[in-house]
């Protein structure tokens, strides 16, 4: 699938316009936004369905030095002033600091991250391993490292590079996904451990 055709097709959906031109103004750095929000746009359109219907949030990724809580709840008020006109939640993480709070909140260990995309590689599913970045030229730039045909395929299969080995996260959230896109295909999870989390 050409990139060009999928940054066309996530312009359909303003509020990724939006959150992209405001990012700049949070002034951290590497930041994308990734995830759910982009592939469920190709969806919608796929579908016929309004841009951002069904969409829970919009995921920032950036990546900061910095492990402090201090520091990452600076960034989060920002944002909360920034984005809080938007009509959608925004939620923003430093991936930096992934790995001190993802074994208590998951129930398994997460590796330290040197930048904002490596959390994109361990992503549950590999349909949501996509992020968009904004470049000075203002073109989106997109990371996807194992393209987004799975994505304009409507496929949800377990990406085997994350940390989390749950069948029931899995089938969780794409249950939650058929019910709003039922032409989805959830390829069977025989490599993933049932272990609840």
């Amino acid at each position: 699938m050409n990139l060009d055709a999928f940054r066309s097709d996530l312009s359909e959906n303003a509020l990724i316009g939006e959150i992209l031109g405001r990012a700049c103004d949070l002034d951290v750095q590497d930041v994308w936004l990734a995830g759910g929000s982009l592939f469920q746009t190709i969806w919608n359109k796929l579908s016929g369905n309004p841009p951002a219907r069904g969409i829970k949030d919009y995921d920032l990724f950036y990546f900061d030095p910095d492990l402090s809580w201090s520091a990452e709840d600076k960034v989060i008020e920002r944002a909360n002033v920034l984005f809080g006109d938007l009509p959608s939640a925004i939620e923003i993480r430093n991936q930096a600091r992934v790995h001190l709070w993802y074994p208590e909140k998951f129930g398994c260990a997460y590796p330290k991250l040197s930048r904002s995309t490596d959390g994109i590689d361990h992503f549950l599913m590999i349909c949501a391993m996509v992020g968009i970045q904004k470049e000075e030229n203002g073109v989106g730039r997109v990371y996807a490292p194992k393209g987004v045909g799975d994505i304009y395929r409507f496929i949800v299969r377990p990406n085997p590079s994350s940390p989390m080995k749950s069948a029931e996260r899995f089938l969780q959230k794409a249950q939650r996904w058929k019910s709003l896109w039922p032409a989805i295909q959830v390829l069977p999870t025989q490599d993933i451990p049932h272990r609840k989390v």
